[in-house]
C-alpha cells in the first residue's frame, strides 16, 4: 500500500511526541590523590615540588597532601605555610612515602626506594646521566610507576618544566655574570651592561636554546652588545624572531668564535645535546687567548661541559681561576634560586595533579594523555624507555601498548 508524502510527515511528528528514554552523559569516575612531598636530601637540591599556593589549590580540590617537615626550608617556605594551605606536616619520612604519589625533585636514593610501597606512582626527575641500573631494578620490583618531568610535554608539545628551569638559568646566567665582573668578587670591576659614554660589556652566547635565549633578553636588557652562536641557522633566526630585535649571530664556526671570544667580557655556555654528552665547541687554547677577567658561565657542564677546561664546581665553592679566566661550572642553577624555581615546578604540577584527579588517577592519565605519557620510564614496574633498556640491558616494553590495557 502507497503511503502519501503527508502521511509520512504525520507519522513522523507523531513519532517526535513521543516520550523518549533520557540520555546522560556518562561522568569519568573522579579519585581524591593522596600526594607525599618528601624533603630532598640529593646535595644543594634546594627546591620543592608543591610551594604552599599550590598544595592549598589541591586542597580545596578534595585531595590530601602530606608534606615532610622542613620540605620547603631551603625554598623559604615555612611548615607553618603548609600547615595553613591544608597540608599535613610528617616527621618521620617513612610516613611520607606511605602516599599514593611521591613528588620530588631529584632522582630517589636506595634509601628512599626502600620506603617507598608498592604500586606507589613517583614523579620526580630521571637525569639520565646519572642513573644507576640497580635504582631502576629497585623500582621495577617494586611495581613502581615512575615518570620523569622533565620529559612531559604539554598540549604543543614543549617540555614544560625543561622550558621553565631554562628560562630561569639563561637569565640567572647574565646575573652571576655580573657578580663575577664585579671587583667585590675579584672581577675586573666592570658593570653588566653599559652606561653613557662607556662603552658596553661584550657578551658571547652559545647556544640559541631556552637558556641562551633567556641570557640573550637579561644581557640586552642591560645594555650589552650580544652574539649568538648555534650550530642551526633555523634556531638563531627563531631567536631573532621572537626578540623581534636584529641581533648579531653567527653559525659556529672555529675562526669566527675564537675572533669573537678574544674580545668578550662574557661567555655563557648553553649549548644543549639531544642525547649524551654537549659537544665541546671551546678548546684549551681559545681559553688561554682570552682576556685576563673574562667570566665564563658553563650551563651545560651537568652534560659535560662544552669549554674544554671546565670542571664541575659547586654552589658553595663555584667559580675556578684559569689563566684570569674565570670559570663558573655549577650544574643545576635553579636550585641558586629555590624558591622561584619552586614556584615554576608548581604552575606545572599543581594543574598537573589537579588533571590526574580529574581523570581518576595516573594511570588513566597515562593512557589518555599523550604529552604525560611521554614522561613514563617505568609503568607498573615494566620498563617502558628504550633509552633506559639498551644502556643497561634490561627489558623493556612499548609504552603505547602497556597504556592501551590500563
Amino acid at each position: 500500500m502507497k503511503i502519501s508524502q503527508e502521511a509520512l510527515k504525520s507519522l513522523a511528528m507523531e513519532a517526535v511526541m513521543i516520550p523518549q528514554e533520557e540520555m546522560l552523559e556518562i561522568g569519568r569516575k573522579r579519585k581524591n590523590l593522596y600526594i607525599g612531598i618528601p624533603r630532598e636530601t640529593s646535595f644543594q637540591e634546594n627546591r620543592v615540588a608543591l610551594v604552599p599556593d599550590a598544595v592549598a589549590l589541591l586542597v580545596s580540590n578534595g585531595h590530601r597532601v602530606l608534606v615532610e617537615t622542613n620540605a620547603g626550608k631551603a625554598s623559604n617556605f615555612s611548615d607553618n605555610e603548609y600547615s595553613e594551605a591544608g597540608a599535613q606536616i610528617a616527621y618521620d619520612t617513612a610516613e611520607v612515602y606511605k602516599a599514593d604519589i611521591i613528588m620530588k625533585v631529584a632522582p630517589p636514593s636506595s634509601e628512599e626506594i626502600a620506603l617507598m610501597q608498592p604500586r606507589q606512582t613517583l614523579i620526580s626527575a630521571l637525569q639520565l646521566s646519572v642513573q644507576p641500573k640497580d635504582t631502576l631494578k629497585k623500582l621495577m620490583s617494586k611495581k613502581i610507576t615512575a615518570i620523569a618531568w622533565e620529559h612531559i610535554r604539554d598540549e604543543e608539545g614543549i617540555f614544560p618544566v625543561v622550558r621553565s628551569m631554562g628560562e630561569i638559568a639563561g637569565t640567572a646566567s647574565i646575573l652571576i655574570a655580573a657578580e663575577y665582573l664585579s671587583k667585590t668578587n675579584n672581577g675586573k670591576g666592570m658593570i653588566m651592561g653599559g652606561v653613557a659614554g662607556i662603552s658596553p660589556t661584550e657578551v658571547v652566547i652559545l647556544g640559541a636554546g631556552t637558556v641562551g635565549e633567556y641570557a640573550t633578553r637579561s644581557a640586552l636588557g642591560l645594555g650589552a652588545i650580544v652574539k649568538v652562536f648555534d650550530s642551526s641557522l633555523y634556531r638563531l633566526r627563531r631567536l631573532q624572531n621572537d626578540l623581534g630585535v636584529r641581533l648579531n649571530t653567527s653559525i659556529l664556526q672555529p675562526r669566527a668564535l675564537e675572533k669573537s671570544l678574544k674580545t668578550a667580557d662574557v661567555v655563557i655556555g648553553a649549548i644543549r645535546a639531544k642525547g649524551g654528552r654537549t659537544p665541546c665547541v671551546v678548546s684549551e687554547t681559545m681559553v688561554d687567548n682570552m682576556r685576563e677577567g673574562t667570566v665564563l658561565i658553563d650551563v651545560s657542564i651537568d652534560q659535560g661541559g662544552c669549554f674544554e677546561t671546565s670542571r664541575v664546581t659547586t654552589h658553595t665553592n663555584p667559580v675556578f681561576d684559569r689563566n684570569g679566566v674565570i670559570h663558573y661550572c655549577v650544574p643545576n642553577i635553579p636550585s641558586r634560586v629555590p624558591r622561584t624555581a619552586s614556584i615554576a615546578l608548581s604552575n606545572i604540577f599543581g594543574p598537573l595533579m589537579i588533571a590526574i584527579g580529574d581523570k581518576g588517577g595516573s594511570d588513566k592519565l597515562i593512557r589518555s594523555d599523550l604529552g604525560f605519557r611521554a614522561g613514563v620510564y617505568i609503568l607498573n614496574g615494566t620498563l617502558t624507555n628504550p633509552i633506559l633498556g639498551e644502556a643497561f640491558g634490561l627489558p623493556y616494553k612499548d609504552i603505547d601498548l602497556l597504556s592501551a590495557g590500563l
